[in-house]
């Protein structure tokens, strides 16, 4: 293990959706050799089936598709997984002006020659910022603190 970076400890369960096999085959090499599960899907409908069944600590999902766009798909994936991480890339975010607020995407990147390590700093990001524990006190400590409010 010559890599003592410490996202190298981060890896996690990760759906590719897009319906170009070219960008799903280096996004899917790319994060497998960081260590991450892959898996692929190259229809919405498909990868909301998929969710379903599996558990995905992140989803990366394309913009442009035929039947469902990008947007569509994370706005029916919320429906199903509110909490679930979604990555959505895009050659148009420019042009169509997406980003994290109009799109329910946590992170919106832009198809480029810096795509890739946008991706894998988003990715590391979102599953650090899943294994940190809740801010919010246990059940338990919530109702130890309401209890002395009412005292």
């Amino acid at each position: 293990m010559s890599n003592s970076s410490s996202s190298s400890n981060l890896s996690g369960r990760i759906l590719l959706l897009d319906d170009n096999s070219m960008g799903l085959a280096a996004r899917r090499s790319v994060l497998e050799e960081l260590g991450h599960k892959v898996v692929t899907c190259g229809a919405p409908h498909d990868a909301l089936e998929l969710c379903g069944k599996q558990r995905f600590d992140v989803v990366v999902t394309d913009y442009k598709m035929p039947k469902m766009n990008g947007v569509e798909f994370i706005t029916r994936l919320r429906k199903q997984h509110p909490a679930i991480n979604v990555i959505l890339i895009s050659g148009f975010t420019d042009t169509l002006g997406l980003d994290e607020a109009n799109t329910g995407a946590d992170v919106v990147i832009q198809k480029s020659s810096h795509e890739v390590s946008h991706l894998i700093r988003s990715v590391n990001r979102l599953l650090r910022k899943q294994q940190q524990p809740s801010r919010k006190p246990a059940a338990s400590q919530a109702h130890k603190i309401e209890k002395r409010k009412t005292k």
